[in-house]
């Protein structure tokens, strides 16, 4: 069976601000290498699905949920579920914002 990876669209949202920023802030190269970092991290979780840290938030429909930090990014952080034939990533977010509120 092939592995996938599904991208929730917060995710996907998430990825494309924090690039946006980055490349702002910093340059179009840093970006660039962000999304690379984010792609292998994804690459190796697909592979290794529980190799994030488990977390626990009040919300219960949030219990299974891990996390990851993206490689050579460290204040990244990529937040998913292992499932049947791949990970579900829910979000990829900077680990300074307020993780409770946001995943209420």
């Amino acid at each position: 069976m092939r592995r996938r990876i599904l991208l929730r669209p917060e995710a996907e949202r998430d990825l494309d601000e924090q690039a946006d920023y980055i490349a702002r802030d910093h340059s179009l190269e840093a970006a660039l290498r962000f999304y690379a970092a984010v792609e292998e991290t994804l690459a190796l979780l697909m592979a290794q699905p529980r190799m994030g840290t488990a977390r626990r938030f009040r919300n219960p429909l949030l219990s299974g949920v891990r996390m990851c930090v993206v490689r050579g990014w460290e204040k990244h952080l990529v937040f998913y579920r292992p499932v049947k034939g791949g990970i579900d990533v829910l979000r990829i977010l900077h680990g300074a914002r307020d993780l409770e509120r946001l995943f209420k």
